[in-house]
């Protein structure tokens, strides 16, 4: 059994992100919620926040414990990029692109 949750249009970029997503592949559901709670950062407190609704799906949609729960995958992939500008010297502009990102947490009963 495979359950999972996605949060989608996160204001942070997806680099910072993943830093958080790849220490907690792997790890059963609850010990990675306890080090997710330690971690400081606020892509820490949305990849929580993720994983904490991952849980309950499992629960409520499955009937499976958060005991037995693995974390299958843990992604994040790129949202959509808002563009603006900045003035620059002379007229010019600059570029500033206010990224987003999706965390996908996939959880398995092993």
């Amino acid at each position: 059994m495979e359950v999972q949750a996605v949060t989608r249009y996160v204001r942070m970029s997806a680099q910072k992100v993943r830093q958080v997503t790849k220490q907690i592949q792997g790890l059963p559901a609850l010990a990675a919620h306890a080090a997710l709670t330690m971690e400081s950062g606020k892509s820490a407190r949305l990849v929580a926040k993720t994983l904490k609704s991952a849980i309950a799906n499992a629960e409520n949609n499955q009937g499976a414990k958060g005991e037995t729960l693995r974390v299958k995958e843990a992604t994040t992939g790129p949202g959509p990029t808002m563009k603006r500008f900045v003035p620059k010297a002379r007229g010019s502009a600059g570029p500033i692109l206010k990224r987003s990102c999706q965390i996908r947490i996939v959880l398995s009963d092993q």
